[in-house]
């Protein structure tokens, strides 16, 4: 049985251009620094099951739960794969996500 992360980042990505979007307060954000943080399982499953309004809207697709930690008060994502869907498109480091100023959020 897999372990789930203790504190997770609810992800889709918008159907109208692709770019990868992050659950905040009900709606969805550009920025991972913005997104909702869940510690409790309960709350993640919550906002994952309220996700799926926006598919069935065909608002995003595929949203799914990932794992994060805090590190020096910022979150982190654990595995590669959300670590570079956070930053944007990696041909590119002129443009996108990754020019931008990287946010300082603490929690």
């Amino acid at each position: 049985m897999a372990v789930v992360p203790a504190l997770q980042v609810l992800t889709a990505n918008r159907l109208r251009d692709g770019d990868v979007v992050y659950w905040r307060d009900g709606a969805w954000v550009d920025h991972f620094a913005t997104a909702n943080v869940f510690g409790e399982k309960a709350a993640a499953e919550a906002a994952l099951e309220a996700a799926r309004v926006f598919v069935k809207d065909r608002v995003v697709v595929n949203p799914y739960l990932f794992g994060v930690r805090e590190d020096g008060g910022r979150i982190r994502a654990i595995e590669e794969r959300e670590i570079i869907r956070s930053e944007g498109p990696s041909v590119r480091r002129d443009l996108g996500k990754q020019a931008m100023d990287s946010f300082d959020v603490s929690i």
